[in-house]
């Protein structure tokens, strides 16, 4: 082979292998849920509360945020501005009817035609974490 044939290749090999990269350290796969530090909130104990009870709780806020970016933004996106993959949390409604939404969601997960959507994060994480969570995501809500 000529020398140019064996370079345009080589070229061509390792553009292929760079463009690959983003694809594989983005996908979406199975991800091992965080632990997140509680310090600071009321122990809820093992039943669930039906509506969130770190509500305006600067506490939670901060906690929520920390841990919405460890556990669940990879799917749903920095911000809860979602890329497309899951639904933008933005627009969760707030108040007790999005506070039922989002406790069947992370303690159920979402399984459709088999496949998981979204992992089940309730034992995972526990009540603190997520309604800690569910606490930041009303401040970044958009209607």
């Amino acid at each position: 082979m000529n020398a140019r044939l064996l370079r345009l290749m080589a070229a061509g090999l390792m553009f292929g292998s760079v463009a690959a990269v983003p694809a594989v350290a983005v996908a979406h796969g199975d991800v091992t849920p965080q632990a997140v530090d509680t310090t600071g909130l009321d122990k809820l104990g093992a039943d669930w509360r039906e509506a969130n009870p770190y509500r305006g709780n600067t506490r939670a806020v901060e906690i929520g945020s920390s841990a919405f970016n460890q556990n669940c933004a990879r799917c749903h996106g920095l911000g809860a501005v979602s890329g497309g993959i899951a639904p933008d949390l933005r627009f969760l409604e707030k108040g007790d009817a999005g506070d039922e939404w989002f406790k069947e969601r992370v303690v159920n997960g979402a399984i459709r035609n088999g496949v998981t959507y979204m992992p089940k994060f309730g034992e995972a994480l526990g009540q603190e974490a997520l309604w800690a969570i569910r606490t930041w995501l009303e401040t970044v809500h958009e209607d």
